[in-house]
């Protein structure tokens, strides 16, 4: 009998091979152990056998994400699978791309954390445009010596993506494809119209003042604002696959198309997008193979302003007095008819009347589906094209050149129509105006690799020599506004009407194009597979910093040890492998804008000059600095991995990773003029941690078990400012100003603000809070207002007794994937989750005082023993106690959540092959079906661009239901 095993490793060469056996001998037959085909990782630039990576290095296979669909981007399918990995979502919005880190936060600058995306060799921005069906394995390089061959772009973190490719043999057609529906998993508990009156007058009542409402208990539960902008929403996915192939040539061929509806008035938040890819290898001379991979992706999406205090559906919903109908049918009954009567353009439903406006709460808040009228005919679109071409030369048995080019070209843009439109006092638009906005952009490189590989006596040897060249942000863009067209009605507005010239604007630019080169290098050595070795490094070279910097030099290596592969390690069914491994790299940050170091001169600072006219003046933007740099991240990394009773594989996984010179604009006084304030390197930041991989597989019969749970805990510290500054103010929130610092000693972005000690319950205790002079430290305070902690002791409080009010990033991060299967059965259960981090929740506008509140609010301080946590509700609030920042804004984001839950059945074979298939599976799936946390808001998992677990209004993520088919031919 002949046995052949293949397994598609993109663009490297494709390991067979062959054994023999005889029916005639009875006996059960194993392969050697130096014969045993081992399971092989993309280490960059080429692969290495699991057995002997040294590095910290995370593998997610197309089997462990192939039955798991996700909502539109494929950086989900990293969520929960790889310890030390946290990706959380920014929205739950179709098409919102999650916040993804690698081993915590690397620098200070928004962008500057992400890790750096490598798809079959190709480093692109983001993965959006990726169809994840099309993806082969994805290997995450966490530590400095795995990532160090990628140099200056590899302090976040390194992410490669091998797409699918070809298989010699039959040509084969697969479809896999899902249809569902989703909906909110959890919306907030507000007042309705009754309690709101009453808490309305309560707060006038305490602040001196007539009620608002004359009979309160008249307006029952009034507008529930939420029901009218939630919904059910569809999601489908239908993806084609051809491959097939020859001994000389193989292709893999693929078509997907995806769409997802929003929960949240899905009119305007949906989410569109068409794949298409085509891969294929050619063996041109036995030492000759040539190949390409080519990828398009369209999209379309519409989408609303989201995790936003100032506006938008969500936010409004949560604000919005109850009091004020959805729609008016009857405009003379109203309390504020004239709000209704003296606005030409207020905006109406399909039926001619006027959607409800509220006279108390305004602002940018309006009547969500009154917005809604007037965002129809908004949307944004992008075409991207990924391809390469790539020539793998084999001059001997031992020496291999690869020559690629790489390439991506982007076009992007968005559409827009504002009708003429009243939806309150503050928030109106007397013209129209259609808006049309262009980009593209181009990006390419090339590299070239020299690979050595020999084996000679015990001793296995690879040494790798590489050059690159990358040019990036080949850009330009171009938009263009018409205003006061002769229609209101978006499906009928155009760039053909014939306007007045004044009516009309332009504005186009060119991008500032980036250039690095690179030059690398690699040793990768064993002995007799249990004495492990591999030395890296890599000099990068970029216009983004001045001559003298252009330069940097990134070193790593790493050391390994199988010492189960010792002669003196005894045989035995309860450790049967164990290797120690640790390594040491420098990588590299330069995640800023072009040309920071030096000082351009720009338009707009016009002046007069004894004439009174003004002439148009040019001044410098910022303060140049010559002496700008990388930013340099050192990572220490030591673990050990063993298998255990057979079935058990662990890997425990230590590190200290260390940032520098980390780049960040200074703050400097407005009466310099400068239009920006210049960078930087001014910080050192730290993070520790532990990672723990643990799984688990075994067969009985027909039964099948897999598991896979990994676990992380990370401590972020900040350790250096720059000169003279303990804590620069990071996030900000309305009237409460600063709610987070980068603070020395601290982790990044951690909360700050007034520590409350409870509530005070009568006249004396206020009058008993006192310093050691014998003054009232609240001197405002009412029975009813929170009590302040006078952190520093100066008998006064104010901004100073500001103390750390916990962390805003997760100390620990988990996840748990369960695979059974019974014949034909399978199940799949995943969970995620993480904790030890805090939320703020800054739901309600603190500027609107009559803005609605969470039925919280009923549990307030009413009088001596009625609370000790929520104080009296008032709108002059004169002891601050909703307009500063204090501990009563920040609850737990501890969660766990029940991700995933999957029943599958496959066909018999013969019931398949009755209509030609080769395999048939059904299935249906849950998502986000329970989540269990104390959080109080839509929504947990909360990230950010730069910041995290700051809660404005956060589009949630939707509960659904899916079915779906696998189908092979």
């Amino acid at each position: 009998m002949n046995v052949r095993i293949s397994r598609s490793l993109g663009m490297v060469a494709v390991l067979y091979f062959t054994a023999n056996f005889t029916a005639q001998n009875t006996k059960n037959h194993t392969l050697p152990k130096e014969q045993k085909i081992e399971e092989v990782v993309m280490i960059g630039y080429g692969t290495q056998k699991k057995s002997n990576v040294t590095g910290a290095i995370s593998s997610i296979k197309a089997s462990d994400i192939e039955n798991a669909p996700v909502a539109g981007r494929p950086e989900q399918v990293l969520q929960g699978r790889a310890a030390g990995v946290s990706v959380v979502s920014n929205s739950g919005q179709p098409g919102a791309a999650p916040t993804v880190r690698v081993r915590g936060i690397t620098s200070f600058g928004a962008g500057s954390n992400d890790p750096l995306w490598v798809v079959d060799g190709i480093v692109v921005d983001n993965i959006g445009w990726l169809n994840q069906s099309d993806i082969e394995g994805m290997e995450i390089l966490k530590d400095g010596a795995s990532a160090a061959i990628y140099g200056v772009s590899a302090a976040k973190g390194v992410i490669l993506i091998t797409t699918k490719k070809g298989a010699k043999g039959r040509m084969n057609l697969s479809y896999n494809g899902f249809f569902g529906v989703g909906s909110a998993a959890k919306k907030l508990d507000l007042l309705n119209a009754n309690q709101y009156a009453n808490i309305m007058n309560e707060a006038n009542a305490n602040d001196g003042k007539a009620p608002m409402f004359s009979n309160p208990n008249s307006f029952g539960a009034g507008t529930d604002w939420q029901k009218q902008i939630f919904n059910t929403a569809q999601r489908q996915s239908h993806e084609f696959s051809i491959n097939g192939g020859n001994d000389k040539s193989t292709f893999y061929t693929s078509f997907g198309y995806y769409d997802q509806e929003g929960i949240v008035l899905r009119d305007i938040s949906n989410y569109k997008r068409i794949n298409a890819r085509f891969n294929s290898t050619h063996k041109v001379f036995d030492f000759l193979t040539i190949g390409q991979t080519f990828a398009y992706t369209h999209v379309k999406a519409q989408g609303i302003s989201d995790n936003n205090e100032f506006g938008g559906p969500l936010s409004s919903a949560i604000n919005l007095d109850p009091t004020t109908p959805l729609v008016v049918t009857d405009i003379a009954s109203q309390p504020f008819p004239s709000d209704y009567t003296n606005n030409a353009n207020i905006v109406k439903d399909p039926n001619g009347n006027p959607y409800g406006i509220s006279h108390y709460v305004s602002k940018e808040m309006s009547n969500p589906l009154a917005f809604q009228e007037t965002q129809r005919g908004r949307y944004r679109w992008s075409d991207d094209i990924v391809a390469n071409v790539f020539g793998d030369l084999k001059i001997n048995k031992h020496l291999n050149f690869k020559s690629t080019v790489n390439g991506k070209l982007s076009y992007w843009g968005n559409q827009a129509f504002t009708p003429k439109a009243y939806l309150s006092s503050a928030n109106s638009n007397n013209t129209n105006n259609l808006f049309r906005e262009i980009q593209r952009k181009f990006e390419w490189n090339t590299e070239n690799t020299l690979t050595y590989q020999n084996k000679f006596g015990l001793h296995n040897l690879s040494v790798l020599l590489g050059q690159g060249y990358y040019e990036y942000n080949i850009s330009y863009g171009q938009n263009t506004t018409y205003k006061n067209l002769p229609t209101n009605n978006w499906q009928d507005a155009s760039f053909n009407f014939d306007i007045s010239a004044t009516d009309k604007t332009s504005n186009a630019w060119d991008g500032k194009e980036t250039h690095k080169a690179s030059y690398f290098a690699r040793v990768v050595y064993d002995y007799d597979n249990r004495y492990l070795f591999t030395g890296t490094i890599r000099r990068d070279g970029s216009s983004k910093f001045a001559r003298a910097n252009h330069w940097g030099t990134f070193p790593a290596m790493s050391l390994g040890w199988n010492v189960s592969n010792e002669s003196f390690w005894p045989e035995n069914n309860v450790v049967t492998s164990f290797k120690l491994r640790g390594g040491y790299g420098v990588l590299g940050n330069d995640a800023i804008d072009d040309f920071q170091f030096a000082n351009f001169f720009v338009a707009g600072s016009n002046y007069t000059f004894g004439d009174n006219v003004v002439h148009v003046g040019y001044a410098p933007s910022t303060l140049e600095n010559p002496d700008l740099k990388w930013e340099r991240t050192s990572q220490l990394n030591i673990a050990a991995d063993l298998k255990i009773l057979k079935n058990f594989d662990l890997s425990v996984d230590v590190y200290r990773k260390k940032s520098t010179d980390i780049l960040r604009r200074v703050d400097l006084p407005g009466y310099l003029g400068l239009i920006n304030s210049p960078w930087r390197n001014i910080g050192d930041m730290n993070n520790d941690g532990i990672e723990v991989s643990l799984g688990y597989k075994k067969n009985w019969g027909d039964f099948g078990i897999s598991a896979n749970g990994n676990f992380g805990y990370l401590k972020n510290e900040i350790t250096r400012l720059e000169a003279n500054k303990e804590y620069v103010n990071f996030a900000s929130f309305q009237t409460l100003g600063t709610v987070s610092r980068l603070q020395v000693g601290q982790s990044y972005g951690s909360f700050y603000g007034y520590q409350n000690l409870g509530v005070f319950q009568n006249q004396a205790e206020i009058d008993a809070y006192r310093n050691s002079n014998g003054g009232l430290l609240q001197a405002n305070a009412k029975p009813g207002d929170f009590k302040r902690l006078d952190a520093n002791g100066d008998g006064k409080i104010d901004d100073a007794d500001y103390v750390n009010l916990g962390n805003s990033v997760p100390k620990y991060t988990f996840g748990l994937t369960l695979n059974m299967n019974y014949k034909n059965f399978d199940i799949m259960v995943f969970a995620q989750g993480q904790a030890g981090n805090k939320i703020f929740q800054g739901l309600r506008r603190l500027d609107i005082p009559e803005a609605n509140y969470q039925t919280s609010i009923l549990d307030r301080w009413t009088g001596e023993g009625t609370s000790n946590t929520v104080a009296r509700v008032t709108k002059d609030d004169p002891n601050q106690n909703y307009t500063r920042m204090s501990d009563y804004y920040l609850q737990k984001g501890d969660y766990l959540r029940l991700k995933l839950v999957q029943v599958g059945y496959t066909l018999p074979i013969e019931a398949a092959k009755s209509i030609g298939a080769s395999k048939i599976r059904f299935y249906v799936t849950g998502e986000n079906l329970v989540t269990f946390t104390k959080y109080t808001g839509y929504d947990p998992e909360i990230a950010g661009a730069d910041t995290f677990g700051i809660d404005r209004a956060f589009y949630p993520q939707a509960r659904t239901f899916l079915f779906g088919a696998n189908v092979q031919f």
